[in-house]
């Protein structure tokens, strides 16, 4: 996990923290970030979360036979970003369920949050591409960190 100036959440959990500069490519025609663009913020830091506790997901691919996908998103834009902007990605786990996960991400400019979501990730056969539960290792090290 990676140290951060920013408190912890509320609870307390473990939180990974991921920044993040905002590019000329992340903009739309407005000169703001594109409103996709946070949810890819919050892609790279899950996957870095994820790499950070073990598991990269080539690794959990090939010797685990699962991916995890995106089930379902709820999320709040707060404020805009624009160009430059440093950002840092806050990744908690804030749920684990038999064959998902739930997180909780914020995106912060300058301390103050722009950016919300609840992620419910699934965890998902390779080869069947249906919901099958967590392995019992990488469970075990997810139950550490809710």
């Amino acid at each position: 996990m990676h140290a951060s100036n920013h408190p912890a959440p509320a609870k307390s959990k473990p939180f990974f923290a991921l920044p993040v500069r905002v590019y000329y490519e992340d903009t739309d025609a407005a000169g703001v970030v594109y409103y996709a663009n946070y949810l890819k913020f919050c892609e790279r830091a899950r996957t870095d979360w994820l790499r950070a506790v073990g598991f990269g997901q080539q690794r959990l691919a090939a010797e685990q036979d699962i991916v995890f996908v995106v089930r379902a998103v709820q999320a709040d834009y707060l404020q805009a970003a624009v160009l430059d902007d440093q950002l840092e990605v806050i990744t908690t786990l804030e749920r684990l369920g038999r064959a998902s996960l739930v997180f909780a991400q914020k995106i912060l400019r300058d301390s103050q949050v722009i950016f919300e979501a609840l992620i419910t990730i699934a965890c998902v056969s390779l080869g069947s591409r249906k919901a099958t539960p967590i392995p019992p290792a990488v469970r075990a090290q997810f139950a550490t960190l809710v």
